[in-house]
């Protein structure tokens, strides 16, 4: 079972999204990998399910750059840096507390999840 899909945008060569710095998205992705693995939240047969996590080209939001789309939930993150990619995902993630503050958009897929 997949409990999260987490798609971070944070293509360099798509300036729109992260026009000031495109190494934070980089790092912000390494950052990502790292987490996940170390947390064992890719583990087979982890209770409450896995975690995906996938560098997308473009969420077609292009502002507020880096960005993190969570779904199911279809909450975006801004201005996501390796700093905030570790509390979104201990926060957000591991603990289900949302952080408000830096939350841009909110896509909530309710199709999806009428059918669960």
């Amino acid at each position: 079972m997949i409990a999260h899909h987490l798609l971070l945008c944070a293509t360099p060569t798509h300036n729109l999204c992260c026009p000031k710095d495109p190494a934070v998205g980089l790092a912000s992705w390494e950052r990502l990998k790292l987490l996940v693995r170390q947390l064992g939240l890719e583990t087979p047969g982890r209770p409450g399910g896995i975690v995906l996590r996938t560098k997308a080209d473009c969420l077609r939001i292009c502002r507020d750059g880096p960005l993190l789309l969570i779904w199911p939930e279809g909450i975006v993150y801004g201005g996501v840096t390796p700093e905030r990619i570790e509390r979104i995902v201990t926060e957000h993630v591991v603990g289900g507390q949302p952080i408000e503050a830096w939350i841009v958009q909110r896509q909530p897929f309710e199709g999806l999840q009428a059918q669960a």
